[in-house]
Parts: structure tokens; sequence; C-alpha cells
């Protein structure tokens, strides 16, 4: 998984260790330890650190709080992908007695199920998981404070749920569902939900002296699902891996990809700022580019993982404060540094090795009433299409067996794509969920809907 640092120029390395130094310095904590990955490969890392002497590496355990739900929505999306559950299933109809079962299981990944941001006091993160024994110790007397699915409403309690649904379905301990379907098939070798040697401590910093309180560590119990896990620099740039390509070990690439499209109804605030939640990852637009990943707290620990997909370019960022550097703009400093410096470069052009020609016969130009558009093979043996020009609905579609495509994104997302033949084999229009898609604009000989005027185009006599 390491790759030579030199594989990155010796000012890219710098940047990324002043960005990391200023974080350590400013945030005022004890050590922030750093990985970049690209290509699938580490290819930087770094650490700041209070105590003279050797840095913490890529092996030392630090505890990643709220990253744990990514794992668990993995699980989950195993779960889906088995055929065991429907995202649409509502709780109810796998885990009933809870109270909140009519919350989806699409919602209580995305956060809109509309429940508590928080378990009933005294705080879960600080206190021990053997307060909170049974489900119903976790949600309290009033689980739902909005309606089910309305609105985006952060919620610890909605994972120890999901948590408990891979528990029931698979007839075993979340941590063991979790150690022998994610860990173990990724390598991940030093995550677990207890630490061992070497982990850093977690420490408080005094809002306005220079000095150190020690926090206590706690085993979250019922809400492990939602936070307990250690992991370090180097596991999570594995599964920083996995989460932009994919291993059909555990979830193909296209689960993890649905994985980072959004899930939730945004709130106005989301918008104005360019964050959105999607199955598990938290997703924002910041420097001009997507980034996905999630971030983490608990006592004494702060932890990022952001990544840069259309970049290939991914950070991990974790320290053991509190309260300090602001991991998400550091994660995504250290992304932007390098897809900035070191520009990806594309892999060489390449002919298809096949084509059908019946297909070929499609690509080129067609017309939606007056709007241009382009019709364009990919390489993985769907098509494309999008406007010649300016601004419109585009969307790249999946090849079907029965010779149709189906939408994978944006406006035609789920919609049906089809050439319509006429008696003698030859294309008479694309049909594109009732849209007709002309070779020529509103052609005549086509089924336009609502028929073509028959005096033609015309000009101002």
């Amino acid at each position: 998984m390491t790759s030579p640092q030199e594989e990155l120029l010796p000012a890219t390395r710098r940047a990324l260790t002043h960005r990391i130094a200023v974080a350590q310095a400013e945030g005022r904590t004890p050590s922030l330890v750093a990985a970049v990955v690209r290509g699938g490969q580490i290819v930087w890392h770094g650490a700041r650190t209070s105590v003279d002497g050797h840095g913490p590496d890529e092996n030392v355990q630090y505890r990643i709080g709220s990253i744990t739900k990514t794992f668990t929505a993995v699980l989950v999306l195993r779960l889906r992908d088995e055929g065991v559950l429907d995202l649409g299933d509502p709780l109810e109809k796998h885990l009933p007695g809870t109270g909140v079962g009519e919350a989806t299981i699409a919602e209580l990944l995305a956060h809109s199920g509309g429940l508590a941001a928080e378990s009933p006091a005294p705080w879960w993160e600080r206190t021990p998981g053997s307060l909170r024994p049974e489900l119903a110790d976790v949600l309290g007397e009033q689980p739902l404070l909005h309606p089910v699915g309305r609105r985006h409403h952060y919620s610890n309690p909605g994972y120890t749920l999901l948590g408990a649904l891979v528990e029931k379905l698979r007839g075993a301990s979340w941590e063991e569902v979790l150690q022998r379907e994610v860990l173990d098939p990724l390598g991940l070798e030093r995550t677990a939900t207890r630490p061992s040697a070497p982990h850093a401590g977690g420490w408080a910093v005094h809002p306005w002296a220079d000095v150190m309180l020690a926090e206590p560590t706690e085993d979250l119990g019922r809400m492990a699902p939602a936070g307990q896990l250690w992991s370090t620099t180097g596991d999570l740039a594995r599964f920083a891996v996995f989460l932009t390509q994919g291993d059909d070990k555990v979830l193909g690439a296209e689960t993890v990809r649905e994985m980072r499209a959004p899930a939730a109804p945004a709130e106005a605030a989301d918008v104005v700022d360019g964050t959105a939640y999607g199955l598990g990852l938290q997703l924002q637009h910041r420097d001009g580019r997507l980034l996905v990943g999630h971030s983490g707290s608990l006592p004494g620990f702060l932890a990022n993982l952001t990544i840069g997909v259309e970049d290939d370019v991914a950070a991990v960022v974790l320290t053991n404060c509190t309260s300090g550097p602001l991991l998400a703009g550091v994660g995504s400093d250290l992304v932007r540094i390098v897809a900035e410096a070191e520009l990806r470069i594309p892999e060489p052009w390449r002919p298809l090795r096949e084509v059908d020609a019946s297909v070929l016969e499609l690509a080129g130009q067609w017309y939606w009433g007056t709007h241009a558009f382009a019709l364009r093979l990919t390489p993985d043996g769907g098509v494309s299409l999008g406007p010649l020009s300016g601004q419109g609905r585009r969307s790249r579609f999946r090849a079907n067996d029965d010779g149709s495509w189906t939408g994978l994104e944006g406006y035609y997302a789920g919609e049906s794509l089809r050439a319509v033949r006429r008696t003698d084999g030859t294309v008479s229009h694309l049909d594109l969920g009732s849209f007709v898609f002309t070779r020529q604009p509103y052609d005549e000989g086509a089924v336009v809907p609502g028929g073509v005027d028959p005096q033609g185009w015309q000009g101002i006599g």
C-alpha cells in the first residue's frame, strides 16, 4: 500500500508538512498525524507532536469517532446487495418494537429519519455504555423530533439502530460482523473497537492556558456503531481507496458510488454552504471540487477522512484533543495541495476493442425540439447524452440486455433510453422517458409529439 514519498515533488511535500504544522501549532493539539493517498497508494505521511523525539507514524491508533458510521453503513449496504433487505424498507419490517419503525433504512443511513441527535442524558460520549443497555435507553421517551423523511437531522441513535439491525439479521454482534465482513477482507489490521499499543491518549487542552487534562476513554456499548472505532492513518488510507474504487470482497464500485450520492433533504443553510449527506458519507463542495468522506470526534480525539474522487486524491487527518484544529479544512487543503500542485495525468486514450454497429449508428447529433445534443459511446459499453453547448441536462447511460439504456445521473437517472426503429430497420428517433430526439429539429419524418406544422420552417414574409 505504501509507496515512496519521493513520488511527490519536494515542494508538494513541504507544502503538506507546512499545512499540518500550522494546524498542530495554531490548533494547540498534542499531536497530529496525516496521510495522503493518490492512485490507490499512500504517497505522503506526516506528523507533528509536542513531545520530543519520534512522532506518531501510520500505525499509531487514534479514536475516529463518527467515521465509524461509514463502516456501519457499509455493513447495511452489504445486506441490501445480498437481497436481505431493501433500503426502502421501514425499520419495523426487520427490527420491530423500537417505536421509530416507520423510518426507512435509507432515511436512517442519511440522517433523515426524524430522530434526535443524541441519546438521553447523561452524555453518552463521556459515560459508560452500560448506562444504556437497551435500545429504549438509547432512544428515550421522545426519539422522534421531526417528521420522518422531511429533513436532514444528524442522529447518533439512528446509527445505533442500524447496528442493531445488522446484529438482528446476521445473528452476531456488530463488532463480530464488522471484523468478518469489512476489516479482515480489506486488511485493516489496526482498526478495532478497543485500542492496542501503540495508540495515542486523548486530551482536553485548556482554552486559555497551555495545559492539558486527560479525557476518559469509555466503551460506548449500544452506541458503538455510531462512534466506537480506533484506527490509524494507514488503515484509513486503505479505507479511502475502497470508498473510491470499491472492492468486490466487500462492496462493488456501483454501491460505493451510491454511498457518495446525496441522499438527504438539504437545509437551506446546507445549500448555501455546499454540504450534503449520502449513505453514511458527508459531501461538501469546496475549492471548486466535490469532496466526500466523514469527520469524527469523541472526547480527546478528532478525525477526518476527505476524498477528492475526481482528483483521485484522499487525505486522512487524526489528532488527540477534544477541540482544536478544524480537521475538515485541513483534510480538504491536503487534497487541494496535491491536486493543484501535481495535476493528474490521464490514462492514454485507447480505441474500443469492439463496437456494435447498431449502436455506433446512433452516435452523433440529435435534437430535442430545437435543442442540440450529442450522443457518444463510452468505454464501459454505455452511452452518454448531453447538450452540444452551454448548460443542460446530461447523463451517462448503462446498457441493458434488451438493447435499451438506463440513466445513471441527473435528470435522467433511472429513465429509459431506447432507439425506435421503422419497419425497414432504420432509426426513426430516440425515446428518452417520452422525450423524442430526432436527427433534425422537429424532423417531419419522426413521431414528434404534437406533430409538425405542414408549412415547415418559415421566415418573416
